[in-house]
C-alpha cells in the first residue's frame, strides 16, 4: 500500500440490531473504519464476534426485517451509502463493490451456466453486449485461472470442484472492476491445499489491479501472510487495530493475545496443547455499557464490568480499547 493513500470507504459509527422474537440483538456497535486505496484490511474474531454483519451492513445485504440498521455512515465515492436506495446499492455491489461469500458451494445458481452468471453483472452494469459479455466473461475465467476457459463458460456449478466454484465467485465479484473487495471467509468450505492457492490468487489480483480488499477470517496465520493492516472484533466492536506486524510483535489486547495463543506453533513439543479461549461470545441484547470481553477475561478489573473502554492509542496506526496495560499488568489510567 503506498503512503499517503487516501481512504476509498469511511465507515463512521455503524450500529445494527436484529430484531427477534425474544428481543433486540445488538451486533453491531458503534464500528468505526476506514479502508485504504489498495490496501488489504484483515478483519478477525470467533463467529459471532460481528465481522460478516458489519461488512454486509456496509452495503445491504441484510435483509430487513429483522436486521435494522439504526446509525452511522458509510461514505464511499462521495456519498452516503445507508442514504442510498436500494435501487442504488445494487448497483454499486454490482459495479464497485465486489463480494465474496463465505461458501462456494451454495452461491452460485445451480440452474444457471457459470458463463450467464459472469455476463449478468456485465451486462447490467457496464451495459456490454452478449457478444462482448462473453468475451469478457472468457477473459475472467482466465485470469483466475480456470483452464479451457472458453469451454467451461458453458458448464454448469455442480461441474465445477470447490475451488474452481470460489474461483468462479471471484471472477464475478471482480466483473466490473470493483474498487473494493469483501471476501467473507472465502476458503473455509476448502481443504488446505486449495486454501493456499486461493490466497495466492487474490494477492496476484491485487498486485495487478490495485484494488483495496477487505479478508474476513478467524484465521490469523493467513491474515499474517496477506494484510497490511488487522482489526480485531469482539461483541461486535472493534478491539484492537494495527499494521500487520505490529499487532503480532506487540499485541495489547487480551482477546488478541487470546487468539494469538490459538495459532498452532510449527515449532515446538509435538504433545504441546493447543490453547483454547475458554467461554462463548456474548449475546448482547443491549448495547454494551461494559467491556464485552470481561467475562472470558484473566485481567479484567471492577472498572471493566462499569464501563465499555474505548479506543486509544498506543503508537501512530495502533489502537486498543481496554483498560489493562499489558507492560505493567495494571490498568491504565
Amino acid at each position: 500500500m503506498p503512503d499517503g493513500a487516501q481512504p476509498v470507504l469511511d465507515v463512521k459509527g455503524l450500529k445494527t440490531v436484529f430484531l427477534t422474537r425474544g428481543g433486540e440483538v445488538h451486533a453491531v456497535n458503534s464500528v468505526s473504519f476506514d479502508l485504504r486505496q489498495g490496501e488489504l484490511l484483515g478483519v478477525v474474531g470467533e463467529s459471532g464476534s460481528g465481522k460478516s454483519v458489519t461488512m454486509m451492513s456496509l452495503i445491504g445485504l441484510l435483509p430487513s426485517p429483522p436486521a435494522d440498521v439504526r446509525a452511522g455512515a458509510v461514505l464511499f465515492g462521495g456519498e452516503d451509502l445507508l442514504k442510498c436506495s436500494a435501487d442504488h446499492l445494487r448497483d454499486v455491489r454490482g459495479a464497485d463493490i465486489g463480494f465474496i461469500f463465505q461458501d462456494p458451494m451454495t452461491s452460485l445458481n445451480p440452474v444457471f451456466k457459470v458463463g450467464f452468471q459472469i455476463m449478468e453483472p456485465l451486462r447490467r452494469h457496464m451495459g456490454l453486449g452478449k457478444a462482448q459479455a462473453r468475451t469478457r466473461a472468457r477473459e475472467l475465467l482466465e485470469l483466475v485461472g480456470i483452464p479451457d476457459a472458453g469451454r467451461r463458460l458453458d458448464d454448469y456449478p455442480h461441474q465445477f470442484s470447490g475451488g474452481m466454484r470460489q474461483r468462479v465467485m471471484i471472477a464475478i465479484a471482480l466483473a466490473c472492476d470493483p474498487k473494493v473487495l469483501i471476501a467473507d471467509e472465502p476458503t473455509t468450505a476448502l481443504d488446505v491445499t486449495i486454501q493456499a492457492q486461493i490466497i495466492e490468487l487474490v494477492k496476484e489480483l491485487r498486485q495487478k489491479l490495485g484494488m483495496a480488499i477487505v479478508w474476513i477470517t478467524h484465521d490469523l496465520g493467513v491474515i499474517a501472510g496477506i494484510a497490511d493492516r488487522v482489526m480485531v472484533m469482539y461483541g461486535g466492536q472493534i478491539v484492537e487495530q494495527a499494521p500487520v506486524g505490529e499487532l503480532f510483535a506487540n499485541p495489547r489486547h487480551p482477546y488478541t493475545r487470546a487468539l494469538l495463543g490459538t495459532v498452532p506453533a510449527l515449532r515446538g513439543p509435538r504433545e504441546a496443547k493447543l490453547n483454547v479461549i475458554e467461554g462463548q461470545p456474548p449475546i448482547l441484547t443491549a448495547a454494551p455499557a461494559a467491556c464485552a470481553f470481561r467475562d472470558r477475561c484473566a485481567h479484567a478489573f471492577a472498572r471493566c464490568s462499569a464501563e465499555n473502554p474505548a479506543r486509544r492509542p498506543v503508537v501512530a496506526g495502533h489502537d486498543v480499547a481496554c483498560f489493562w496495560d499489558p507492560e505493567t499488568g495494571a490498568a491504565d489510567a
